[in-house]
């Protein structure tokens, strides 16, 4: 079965900005006592198995030990409600590791997987900024981190990213998170903004 997705991943996470999750390569625990992220992958274009994917959205939850890499994750996954069942069925497969790529990688890390849910997904853009809602019950707000030439600040060498090797900086200001039983919030936390390609 090939497939491919092409689109902007939009990251808040726990911690305080940035992540040592991230930059260490989950060799460095969490800033808190446990990670809880939210990793929003918009898809501009995408067809898996001859379903055509473009235009959807898709949330994967995550909840793990401060120190990632000894997994046992809790992981959910949201799509879009405005996508249509045949597409949310080709996103669950792609986003359980099934058709191999980038989130295969995650499966050994996975400890329970609880489930998928349909909500209204949108990201609107305001003065640099992007603001992510998902539900009624979930909304941050990122900024990219601009240097003096005009250029997203990057971390480079990411390799248990599924978005990586390279991810933008993207401080959230400001975020509430309620999803799956997964909570967290409030400012200053680490977040993400970048384009991801995908294929398998």
């Amino acid at each position: 079965m090939a497939w491919n997705l092409e689109g902007t991943l939009y990251e808040n996470c726990s911690c305080a900005a940035i992540c040592p999750c991230t930059w260490s390569n989950m060799t460095t625990p969490a800033t808190n006592d446990f990670c809880n992220a939210a990793l929003v992958f918009t898809v501009a274009s995408g067809e898996i198995d001859g379903t055509d994917v473009s235009g959807c959205s898709m949330v994967m939850m995550i909840d793990s030990p401060p120190l990632m890499s000894e997994g046992n994750w809790n992981v959910g996954l949201i799509i879009d409600s405005g996508g249509s069942d045949a597409q949310a069925e080709a996103l669950t497969s792609v986003m359980s590791g099934a058709l191999g790529g980038p989130p295969a990688a995650l499966g050994p890390l996975l400890g329970n997987f609880i489930g998928v849910e349909r909500h209204p997904i949108s990201i609107t853009t305001d003065n640099g900024a992007h603001t992510v809602t998902v539900g009624d019950s979930t909304s941050f707000t990122g900024r990219p981190e601009i240097n003096e030439a005009g250029e997203v600040v990057q971390l480079c060498g990411i390799l248990v990213h599924p978005a990586g090797p390279t991810l933008g900086l993207a401080p959230v200001e400001s975020s509430k998170v309620s999803a799956m039983g997964i909570e967290f919030g409030g400012e200053n936390l680490s977040g993400f903004s970048n384009p991801y390609s995908w294929a398998g």
